[in-house]
């Protein structure tokens, strides 16, 4: 045998020092045993280790990778670049659900679902969902922190959404399983909750390829039976029921087709049904979803869209009796891809709603454990679920979150199950929540968290100066380069100022100097550069700068003057209100030559420097 070398290492193999996380993950294995001792299960540490690898800006930003670090896999990293991805497929089964519909002939089944907290999933399923929507929604999710990045700050699907739109359980049992299930053990599972025979199992099984049933089968075979039957054949019609109703809402995969077998071990005692966090199995689900959607290869997003759907949707009201969840106010409602994208890019503060459920509190409470900052888990899915990031949808100020943590491995069950039963001790506390915002629904934040998610997130998901082809209005006939003339010169100077930024203080005095100059000059259209490139510009005495406030992508905050005394709470930051979208300009003479603007960059960030008047 090869001698080891100091740290274990066979000698003649390379070095790899071992990264933060494995060194974290040899000290909790050494020091935290739960089964022995189960008041050493301590928090996720937020804070990572001091030699962490420093990333360089990414383009389009973040100008700080320290907490999105695998950026560079993002699907927004090929839209700046010029690459694109038409809208995904959606995996949505509620046209299905209607196919198999309690009535009075089986009240019996009714009556099983009913007590398990799972009967409102059966009325609030939507059969078609928006593709250029989700999509869009997608690309600004980023899997470090679970949220949607937009341009004004952090959002994401909280538990409070989930008990609101879905009417089902959030607190309860982890849904757990100890390993993934094999084909063989999928058809004994088969066999003895459904009373079918092995060769029947067996032919279904070889069929998915996995061990997964279809959703056509479980219909087929047991949609039929009514209290009329015995009482073994409503058992099993009832568990392949709650198994149907779950794998075309909650647990929908990408298969489109079949639902794992594993879900039947959750229905064994029907009278445990009820036990469990479905709610958070069902967001945990979803976030691994949306995780996966983010990476350019892929073409496809399951999980229960619904809920993503009622989430980001702008043409539904909530309601007590058809519960929806309106978070931002379009003045147009979208309808391809590009429209969706410019929307949103240029979305402000007040566009939002950020708390569509506070005239309904009385039939719907806020939920503790929307609170609960930790892990959610579905199976072998483990998710981080940080409420801390997202402080104005519970109406209270934004302020600068700790980072992310990073989730413990599935097979450490007992580790999460017991963090989870003792969720109570692991909510926000009132000093970590802050205060609240002083106007409902006003989405305020303290002044440095502008300046804070500036660099560390991606706002800007496209370029103005770039389209895509995935449109459906007049428009698409442009070319992508023909943005207008001022986003172009925005996009210039920005580029320029960042990259002198980005050197710290290795650049010298007369380097900022001379940058601040040239994109002045820039802005103000009286640059060599512009002239070169047959872009027109503004008439000398005029000299105007485009202003943040009037540019169609970026509205600034009003922000609150003079500073406070240090004893004082921080500032707030007060929502403006809808900024004016310019109207598009009108269509160039096809006769002219068209403007070059191949020496312009596509990297684009607004700016919040307000114009001197």
């Amino acid at each position: 045998m090869p001698p080891r070398t100091r740290g274990g290492y066979t000698s003649g193999a390379p070095h790899r020092r071992p990264t933060g996380s494995e060194r974290r993950r040899r000290v909790q294995l050494r020091e935290v045993d739960p089964a022995a001792d189960p008041d050493s299960v301590e928090h996720p540490q937020h804070d990572r280790d001091e030699t962490e690898e420093v990333f360089e800006s990414a383009p389009g930003g973040p100008i700080d990778r320290c907490i999105l670090r695998s950026f560079d896999k993002h699907i927004a990293v090929k839209i700046w670049l010029g690459e694109d991805r038409a809208p995904l497929k959606l995996v949505n089964h509620g046209a299905k659900l209607q196919l198999w519909e309690l009535d009075m002939e089986r009240s019996r089944i009714y009556e099983t679902v009913h007590r398990s907290g799972l009967a409102s999933l059966t009325s609030c399923s939507h059969r078609v969902a928006s593709r250029p929507m989700l999509s869009a929604f997608c690309e600004r999710w980023q899997p470090e922190t679970m949220t949607f990045h937009m341009p004004f700050g952090e959002m994401t699907i909280t538990l409070d959404d989930v008990a609101s739109i879905l009417h089902i359980p959030v607190t309860g049992s982890m849904i757990s399983f100890s390993q993934p299930l094999h084909v063989d053990d999928a058809n004994a599972l088969l066999v003895e909750l459904l009373g079918t025979t092995d060769v029947e199992a067996s032919r279904e099984t070889e069929q998915c390829r996995s061990p997964s049933v279809r959703l056509l089968w479980l219909r087929d075979h047991f949609s039929t039976i009514t209290d009329a039957s015995s009482d073994d054949d409503i058992l099993f019609a009832t568990r392949v029921f709650l198994l149907h109703l779950v794998g075309c809402t909650l647990f929908a995969d990408k298969s489109a087709t079949s639902v794992a077998v594993v879900y039947f071990e959750l229905f064994r005692d029907l009278s445990m049904v009820g036990s469990y966090a479905w709610g958070a199995a069902c967001l945990a689900y979803l976030y691994r979803q949306l995780t996966t959607a983010t990476m350019f290869e892929v073409r496809q997003l399951g999980g229960y869209l619904t809920l993503l759907q009622m989430f980001s949707s702008p043409d539904m009201s909530y309601t007590e009796s058809h519960p929806r969840a309106l978070r931002w106010r379009p003045h147009v409602i979208p309808d391809s891809l590009q429209s969706v994208r410019e929307r949103l890019n240029r979305l402000q503060i007040s566009e939002v709603c950020w708390e569509p459920y506070v005239d309904h509190r009385a039939e719907h409470p806020l939920p503790d454990i929307a609170w609960y900052s930790g892990c959610i888990k579905c199976g072998q899915v483990v998710e981080p679920y940080h409420p801390e990031r997202v402080l104005r949808q519970f109406g209270y100020i934004q302020t600068i979150p700790p980072r992310p943590f990073t989730p413990p491995r599935p097979d450490r069950s007992i580790l999460l199950e017991q963090y989870w039963e003792r969720w109570t001790d692991h909510v926000l506390t009132d000093q970590s929540r802050g205060r609240r915002c002083q106007y409902s629904g006003s989405g305020e934040s303290v002044l440095e968290y502008v300046a804070w998610y500036d660099r560390i997130s991606h706002r800007i998901v496209q370029p103005p100066q770039l389209r895509s082809g995935f449109t459906t209005d007049a428009r698409s006939s442009l070319p992508s380069h023909a943005a207008s003339t001022s986003d172009t010169r925005a996009a210039r100077a920005l580029t320029l100022l960042r990259h002198v930024i980005s050197g710290g203080r290795e650049k010298s005095v007369d380097v900022f100097w001379g940058a601040l100059n040239e994109a002045h000059g820039i802005l103000a259209g009286s640059d060599e550069t512009s002239a070169s490139h047959n872009t027109p510009s503004p008439a000398p005495a005029s000299h105007s700068t485009p202003s943040p406030a009037t540019h169609p992508f970026f509205s600034p905050p009003t922000f609150v003057y003079p500073p406070p005394a240090s004893d004082d709470p921080p500032p707030l930051i007060v929502p403006p209100p809808p900024a004016t979208v310019a109207s598009p300009a009108p269509a160039a003479d096809p006769s002219a030559p068209a403007p070059d603007y191949t020496a312009s960059t596509t990297v684009y960030v607004p700016s919040k420097r307000k114009k001197k008047t």
